[in-house]
């Protein structure tokens, strides 16, 4: 990239994809990854000499390269699961409405549109002119096209669940389309924040056979170039954009399934930017030849860790069992041991300091002889002085599931397992190489609890500590 100062601009816009799944899915999933567009940074340290007016001034070219440890499972959002797969769609894809960087709604493929006094229609005014990948006029069918196919019960989405309050959705003209509901619903406005697919390419046929999975067509800023398994997904910039073309010209994501393995690509400049563990951003960037060729920023991110189980599994049926492992574990100690202090304890899945952050829900403080008095007011006790509880002859044991090349995640199910040992429950761990995470553990319901990045859903109760974000910018 071009030396510029701060983060690289762009018109790429704040999608939704990724806050979109925040609030929708907040009691159920969660993420870990932070988009590039997303937040407000301080810069930590980065190259002198850079103060001029003209360094901070927008220009078209190069291209962006960034390092993810997974691979993209499913390009049409509505049917993926993983924070690969929907930063790609971010790019591709438009939603109706958007978030601005305040976290407002604002227009999207939508100009605007008006909501009746009782809040139950909403008329929304369509841009027009906007043009699919390939070239065909986007309009008020696509918007019908994506609510009814997400409705189907032949559509294996876990989103849903938002347009099932709609009553009626209708094509009012080309460039106007309107929803109904029977009663108010304080998300009605931003669930249309989600992917608009293309009617002309998938009506009359199966979604999850489509070609789109693997060659998204979208109405989005980028442009779909080609996928490598296992290697890289290319993106180039869409001229016909109706925000404007990008001005950067094209986006790569390098798969480096090890953040240790990133790190070095990142040292050798074969990747442009990736966020940092909190042992690098303090000890391994702390020296010239990174102030010199990179921009280094801290911001407290939208994304948390957390324990995730699968409420299948009649172990994490009664809430008691919830509870008390959320008692069990000691946040501040993950915080500190782990993220060396670059986090805080979250109790909802926004962001503190938001709008939609309430400091005044309930809270789980660290409290192992709570956890103990919960545990065995559901019946679970150590009778046999073993040390682990059991009940009914069988013992409290389970296992976690996370994905290889991240080091928090790892950590952090050690120190879960260190600590729920504690008040008699036997952890094991297992960790995947991130495909069969994804499709043959996760997607599958084969695990017990997950510590899963970005995007992952499936029915979860959580437990979660935000991180701050540490990105390092490369500047050539």
């Amino acid at each position: 990239m071009k030396k510029r100062q701060g983060l690289i601009k762009s018109t790429i816009p704040i999608r939704p994809l990724a806050m979109k799944r925040i609030s929708e899915l907040a009691i159920i999933a969660a993420v870990f990854a932070l988009i590039l567009v997303w937040g407000c940074a301080e810069k930590e340290s980065g190259p002198a000499g850079q103060d001029s007016p003209a360094s901070t001034r927008p220009a078209y070219g190069d291209i962006m390269v960034e390092g993810s440890i997974g691979d993209a499972s499913n390009l049409i959002p509505m049917l993926s699961t993983d924070s690969t797969s929907h930063s790609i769609g971010a790019l591709c894809y438009n939603g109706l409405v958007k978030y601005d960087k305040d976290i407002r709604i604002i227009g999207d493929l939508a100009e605007s549109w008006d909501v009746t006094p009782d809040g139950l229609i909403i008329t929304f005014h369509l841009r027009k002119g906007v043009k699919w990948h390939d070239g065909h006029p986007f309009t008020a069918d696509d918007a019908l096209y994506t609510y009814k196919v997400t409705i189907d019960p032949k559509t294996p989405t876990a989103y849903s669940g938002d347009f099932l309050k709609v009553k009626k959705a209708e094509v009012v003209d080309p460039h106007t389309f309107r929803v109904t509901y029977d009663k108010p619903f304080a998300p009605a406005l931003m669930s249309w924040g989600a992917a608009i697919m293309p009617k002309h390419l998938l009506e009359g046929k199966d979604i999850t056979k489509s070609p789109l999975a693997r060659h998204p067509v979208g109405t989005g800023p980028y442009i779909f170039r080609e996928w490598g398994t296992g290697q890289k997904i290319v993106l180039v910039s869409n001229p016909e954009y109706f925000e404007g073309r990008p001005y950067i010209d094209g986006f790569i994501l390098r798969i480096i399934p090890d953040m240790a393995t990133m790190f070095l690509e990142l040292r050798a400049k074969g990747i442009d930017m990736m966020n940092l563990t909190p042992l690098q951003y303090t000890r391994q960037t702390e020296n010239p030849f990174f102030k010199k060729n990179f921009n280094k920023y801290r911001y407290l991110s939208f994304a948390y860790t957390y324990l995730g189980y699968n409420l299948r599994n009649p172990l994490f049926a009664d809430r008691r069992i919830r509870q008390a492992i959320s008692y069990a574990i000691n946040k501040d100690a993950i915080i500190e041991g782990i993220l060396l202090g670059y986090g805080k304890p979250a109790t909802g899945p926004y962001k503190p300091g938001t709008w939609a952050h309430n400091p005044d829900v309930k809270k789980y403080p660290y409290d192992p002889q709570q956890a103990r008095t919960l545990l065995a007011d559901a019946g679970w006790r150590d009778t046999d002085g073993d040390g682990i509880l059991d009940r009914s002859g069988q013992p409290f044991t389970f296992e976690i599931v996370t994905n290889q090349g991240n080091e928090i995640r790892a950590k952090t199910a050690e120190i879960i397992q260190k600590q729920l040992a504690e008040v008699g429950m036997q952890v094991k761990i297992r960790t995947l190489e991130w495909a069969a995470f994804v499709n043959e553990f996760i997607n599958k319901g084969r695990f017990d609890a997950t510590i899963p990045p970005l995007g992952i859903n499936y029915n979860f109760i959580k437990w979660y500590v935000p991180q701050e974000e540490q990105r390092l910018v490369m500047t050539r």
